[in-house]
């Protein structure tokens, strides 16, 4: 062939009509998936309208909860399919992209598989199986809808729930997605639970979890505090919420809040827990460390799950009075401000902040009604009290030549805290012992030199306050005014640390 027959224009041309005759005389790809939801729907679905909805990773056993009470309803019948694709975990995908994912070449292909699930573990051990990635196929009447749910993941850039419907017509979808968010806080796990929110411990993402809570009963008696102060506590929660209708009725904010302050050990998240145990069904959202990050979240929830407590540990770690040397208010505490003023009058919440540090708290906690309009100080126990808490310590215990009402006036400063380790480390002594077990006097000398030998700092995270040179455990002038061959505190006059809420 010479060089001069050989034209490449021709040559591309003719190679282009050569394809195009081969894909045309070739079967368009056929996807089952999509052929399926075409049959349900009973038209072309590349036209239709697509509505969706977007929920927080927590609320996914709600979600599922509502649609399995939704399908379980009259007329509703639905089909659970799943999707069947390639590396389908780490890729983000709605019902426009699987409509029109068929037919295209270079795409995997879309077929239907398994149902993928998540497991929620909920209150007693209950574990909720929830759709992660499925497909309803849904017919109400003469409605059909197609309803995708894909879960938030840490494994791809999908950090919310999303519900995606595909109907007819876009009210069909929009009046699904109602009743189904309807259904959702009706049905709602949460409510009436004692919970947490924390961040999860993987991914980019770290999406919000939040875990359940089996607090101990603590009757009324456990809570041993001077006279009137449990009173005082009670009325601004217990009998308040035994009232709640009333007052609304009376036209009075239902939102309210109050501060428990005192040194550490001397009884905080005892009296919080008794107070749980008081008001059954009242949702409690436990928040501490990590925890208070989520303020936003927290007060959301409270507010959609009332009658509800939220429960503020710590409280001084973000709500340290502005302008202090060296403070570090920022932020979470304009933003607890915000979400305490934020919640509407009739709205039955309760904020319990709990502190060791009152005198450091912003005044502006106190400034507006609705934030916390109760403080209350949760002092060392007096004599009378210290005898109280041997008693209700050694309840269990076999006491013999033990005189209890000398121990209490020998333990003088010292914290509820510090008088349940206490009997405690006499029990272990008394049960390493052969023979019965009975807790005598020389247990708890032992008990007691050892709580001395554990240091300064161990004393004070019991609770032990002196006002003694040497009290505060990097005081060098001493030992926080306790005998090393003892282990008893000298005389001395007992600080309770107070201050104002503001």
């Amino acid at each position: 062939m010479a060089q001069n027959d050989f034209d490449p224009a021709r040559f591309a041309t003719a190679f282009k009509e050569f394809m195009e005759a081969v894909s045309s005389a070739a079967e368009a790809p056929r996807s089952p998936l999509l052929e399926r939801i075409q049959a349900h729907l009973g038209t072309n679905s590349t036209d239709l309208p697509v509505v969706a909805e977007e929920y927080d990773s927590f609320d996914h056993p709600n979600l599922q909860t509502a649609l399995d009470a939704y399908l379980k309803e009259s007329g509703h019948r639905a089909d659970l399919i799943g999707i069947g694709t390639d590396n389908k975990r780490f890729m983000q995908f709605g019902l426009s992209d699987l409509l029109s994912w068929g037919g295209q070449s270079g795409r995997p292909a879309l077929n239907e598989g398994p149902v993928d699930y998540i497991n929620f573990h909920l209150a007693g051990d209950t574990i909720l199986p929830c759709v992660q990635l499925g497909l309803y196929l849904v017919q109400d009447g003469e409605i059909h809808l197609v309803v995708l749910v894909a879960g938030a993941t840490d494994h791809g850039p999908q950090q919310k729930l999303r519900v995606e419907v595909l109907g007819g017509r876009p009210e069909e979808g929009q009046a699904f997605l109602a009743a189904l968010t309807a259904g959702m806080q009706r049905l709602n796990v949460y409510r009436g639970r004692c919970i947490s929110l924390s961040p999860g411990q993987f991914g980019p993402g770290r999406q919000t979890l939040i875990a359940f809570h089996t607090l101990p009963e603590v009757a009324r008696a456990d809570v041993i505090l001077p006279d009137g102060v449990l009173e005082r506590i009670e009325r601004q929660t217990v009998v308040f919420a035994d009232n709640v209708d009333r007052l609304r009725a009376a036209g009075q904010s239902l939102k309210r809040g109050m501060l428990l302050y005192g040194p550490p050990g001397v009884g905080k998240t005892l009296t919080v827990q008794y107070l749980i145990g008081r008001m059954p069904g009242r949702t409690v959202l436990l928040t501490t460390g990590l925890g208070l990050g989520f303020l936003k979240p927290v007060v959301q929830l409270a507010r959609s799950l009332t009658p509800a407590m939220v429960v503020l540990e710590d409280v001084d770690l973000i709500a340290e009075e502005r302008g202090m040397p060296f403070g570090h208010a920022g932020p979470l505490l304009f933003e607890l401000l915000n979400e305490m003023d934020g919640l509407q009058d009739d709205r039955d919440v309760i904020f319990v902040l709990t502190t060791n540090r009152p005198e450091i708290l912003e005044p502006a906690l106190a400034a507006r009604p609705g934030r916390v309009d109760l403080a209350v100080e949760l002092p060392l126990p007096d004599l009378t009290g210290r005898r109280r808490l041997l008693e209700l310590y050694a309840r269990d215990l076999d006491l013999r030549d033990v005189d209890l009402d000398s121990v209490a006036q020998r333990i003088d400063g010292s914290t509820p805290a510090y008088i349940k380790e206490l009997l405690r480390k006499a029990a272990v002594l008394a049960a390493s012992e052969s023979g019965p077990m009975v807790v005598t006097g020389a247990h708890l000398e032992t008990a007691l030199a050892e709580l001395d030998e554990g240091g300064r700092l161990a004393q004070r995270l019991l609770g032990f306050r002196t006002d003694e040179p040497g009290s505060d455990p990097m005081d060098p002038r001493g030992l926080g005014g306790r005998s090393m061959s003892t282990g008893f505190p000298a005389s001395r006059t007992v600080r309770a640390h107070r201050g104002t809420a503001g």
